[in-house]
Order: C-alpha cells, then sequence, then structure tokens
C-alpha cells in the first residue's frame, strides 16, 4: 500500500532515537524499535495508535491484542496494558503514531457528526481494526505538516480533527462516542478508573468504590470487567505492580520499600504477584531491563 509506505517512510524521518518521540504535534507521538523487545507495561491513555511497520501484541486482561502494518488500535479510558514489540529489524524497524485524544474536540465533533445507524459497540475499552483508506490518508496529512513547521499551527488541528472524524464515521464510532458522554453504566466505570488511579495505593473496597461513582456492588463489578477486561482490584494491582516497577528502575530503591510505598502490606505477596505478572523477581527483572535498555521499549 503506498499511502502506508508513505506514513513509515514520514515516521522514520521524524524520529531520532528508540522508543516514543515527541513532536511539535502537541498530542502526537512517533515510535520506533530496531528490535523486538521483551513485554513492558504501560498505562495506555484514550488514543489511537497506528501501526505503519513492524508488528506488535498488547495485552488487557486476558485479551490479546495484534497489530500488523495498517492496523490501528483505539483506547477510550485509561487502562493498564503489557505491550511488546514481535517483528522488527534494523532495517525494517517497527514503527508507529500515537495521537492521544482531545476530549473537547472529540466532543464538539460527536455533536455534529450523527451516529452510525446499527447495535452500539461493546463496551471494552480497546479494540484493533483494520485502517481503511480514508483513515490512512487522514494519518498522512498530519504527518505532512512535520516536514512544514510553518503550516503547523494552523493546519495541524484541521488535520487531528480529519483523524477523529473518520475514527467516529467508522466501524468504531460508538466506541469513540463512549470518551464524550457522560452518562449511563460506562461512563460510571470511567469514573471508577479515575477514582482508582488517583488512590491505587490506598486499600479500598468495591463497596466503597461503589458508592463513590454511585452503582451498586454487583453492577460495578459487572460493568467495569466488560470495559477493561479485569476486576476493579486486578486493575488496582496491575497498576500497583507497574508503580513498583517503575520505582525500582528510576529511583534504585529495593523491592521491599517499593512494595511498601504502592501500597503492599506483605513483601513475600508482592514478590509472587510480581513474579507472576513480570516473568521473573523484582530483582532479577530489574536487573534485565538496565542490562538490554534496547528490549524495554515502550510499545
Amino acid at each position: 500500500m503506498e499511502t502506508l509506505a508513505e506514513i513509515a517512510a514520514a515516521i522514520a524521518r521524524h524520529v531520532s532515537e528508540e522508543g516514543f518521540n515527541a513532536t511539535p504535534i502537541e498530542r502526537v507521538s512517533l515510535v520506533r524499535s530496531s528490535t523486538p523487545t521483551m513485554p513492558m507495561p504501560n498505562v495506555y491513555r484514550p488514543q489511537l495508535c497506528l501501526v505503519a511497520q513492524g508488528h506488535k501484541e498488547v495485552t488487557l486482561g486476558d485479551s490479546v491484542f495484534r497489530y500488523a502494518p495498517g492496523r490501528y488500535g483505539i483506547v477510550t479510558y485509561d487502562l493498564p496494558v503489557t505491550g511488546q514489540v514481535v517483528e522488527a529489524t534494523p532495517d525494517r524497524p517497527y514503527l508507529c503514531l500515537f495521537l492521544d485524544f482531545d476530549p473537547v474536540m472529540l466532543g464538539e465533533l460527536a455533536l455534529r457528526v450523527p451516529p452510525r445507524p446499527g447495535a452500539p459497540a461493546p463496551p471494552i475499552g480497546k479494540t484493533v481494526s483494520d485502517a481503511g483508506t480514508d483513515l490512512l490518508n487522514a494519518a498522512l496529512h498530519l504527518l505532512r505538516l512535520l516536514d512544514d513547521p510553518a503550516a503547523l499551527p494552523v493546519l495541524a488541528p484541521l488535520a487531528e480533527q480529519e483523524i477523529l472524524y473518520r475514527l467516529l464515521t467508522g466501524p468504531d464510532g460508538a466506541r469513540m462516542r463512549h470518551i464524550t458522554t457522560g452518562q449511563g453504566r460506562v461512563a460510571q466505570v470511567g469514573r471508577a478508573i479515575a477514582w482508582i488511579r488517583q488512590n491505587f495505593r490506598e486499600r479500598f473496597s468495591i463497596e466503597r468504590l461503589a458508592a463513590e461513582v454511585g452503582m451498586s456492588p454487583s453492577s460495578l463489578h459487572e460493568h467495569f470487567r466488560a470495559v477493561t477486561a479485569m476486576t476493579p482490584l486486578q486493575f488496582q494491582k496491575q497498576l500497583r505492580l507497574q508503580d513498583a516497577r517503575g520505582l525500582m528502575l528510576v529511583q534504585d530503591i529495593d523491592a521491599t520499600t517499593a512494595a511498601f510505598r504502592v501500597g503492599y502490606e506483605s513483601p513475600s505477596q508482592f514478590s509472587r504477584e510480581y513474579r507472576r505478572h513480570f516473568g521473573e523477581p523484582p530483582a532479577r527483572d530489574i536487573a534485565r531491563l538496565r542490562a538490554s535498555p534496547g528490549l524495554a521499549v515502550l510499545a
């Protein structure tokens, strides 16, 4: 596909190093990896990820989403996921575009674009689909502005709106509208996600969380799992483990200290759950990350 090749070439021109690269466009990041990577946890914000070259896999709960060139994923809530580049070489590196959604821009556009007819999309907060010609062209229009700095301040918002329009009018339009709605069960789950992200280091009960967002405990459990593919307590645990890993890697603290900081009361429980989630005990995992930083590129 000629358009996809142009997108890959544009990304390659504007990435200066492995991993995430910021761009002059506020909500746009470009990613490059010249090798496959180890599974790396991350918290995806509401965003678009379009893969132009290479392959990656993203795990959310028990679901695995597979990206190939020309496939895109959207995330509609803050979600803890694990991403891994599974196909990349120095000659053909993994290249992708991330666009964080502007909720104000999206909300204004959603009011002007009528919903697609048919049944509403399931509420799960992540999906992967094949990009159509219109969406690829819209992404290319945005990337071309990186070569035209004078036009960028004026045209970048228009190019961003074009991408959002293609998403709203495409197969994921109903799911995109979940970002803009403030009513209903899905919106309440969104508030529960935000509450857990702010308070994940503290102990809480399902009953307390349900009261915070105005739901019954059984309804919260059901709808939270439908959106995130995990329970609220599993969601909290993933955030704790990701936070602890970052503390050990960046601040060079030991596993016991990290465990207490993120809310664990038992270092042995922390070590068991860390090994189950990341595949190795904390000290060995951190040593591996430091020894091979190229394997730790966030995808």
